[in-house]
């Protein structure tokens, strides 16, 4: 028995390189909105009063360890939050204190994070981008998948769980290379929960949210 082998269409060169203008027509007009957001967030941010941000970090703190409680979660990463992000200090320092391990991201020029664990002295250094880092012993990125919750920080998080971050990438790179992902919740300002957001291929969605308020629990289509 002889098969023939029938040729199929002929690939259209036209139409591929149509294809590729759309996709990237796509990323850009999600880019451009996504730096148009985080402007605008980060403006919001730079306006708030001290009072303001001394009630955001008491209640995060308050929502955090409730979180950490409800998960049983003994092992944990979090992060040293800026001056213009919801306060987490406190909520690292008590956490320390309470017997939990706290893993403090420490970024690299390679685009990954390397970790140490936190102490309650309240000791910062400045990394890369001029972000607060710990001081303690350096860890490589895999200490991260030992945690049982990992708590990161957003721009803004919507309801369907996208993540808009500050545009480096350094927690899609994270989340998206662990096997075996703990949930992930985003800390934010109460503002900051948005009905939709623009999403890329590469962004990593959380598993829920954090606001001085509130802790909102999602179910995200992980990547």
């Amino acid at each position: 028995m002889r098969f023939s082998l029938v040729a199929g269409p002929a690939a259209d060169p036209v139409g591929c390189q149509t294809s590729r203008r759309m996709i990237g027509d796509m990323r850009s007009e999600a880019e451009q909105q996504k730096r148009a957001l985080r402007a605008e967030l980060r403006e919001r941010r730079q306006i708030l009063s001290e009072t303001q941000r001394d009630e955001a970090a008491a209640g995060i703190t308050a929502q955090l360890d409730a979180l950490v409680d409800a998960h049983g979660a003994r092992s944990v990463s979090c992060f040293l939050s800026t001056t213009t992000e919801p306060g987490t200090m406190p909520f690292v320092q008590g956490a320390v204190r309470r017997g939990i391990r706290v893993l403090l991201p420490i970024t690299r020029a390679d685009g990954l994070l390397d970790w140490a664990v936190a102490d309650d002295s309240g000791t910062v250094a400045e990394g890369l981008f001029g972000l607060p880092e710990p001081t303690g012993e350096v860890l490589g990125p895999i200490a991260v998948n030992d945690v049982d919750l990992m708590i990161i920080p957003a721009a803004a998080v919507d309801r369907s769980g996208t993540r808009l971050g500050w545009g480096r990438g350094y927690f899609d790179k994270t989340i998206g290379s662990m096997e075996g992902c703990p949930p992930v919740y985003a800390v934010i300002y109460d503002s900051e929960v948005l009905d939709s957001l623009p999403r890329e291929v590469h962004d990593q969605p959380v598993d829920g949210i954090v606001t001085p308020t509130q802790t909102i629990t999602l179910s995200p289509a992980r990547n």
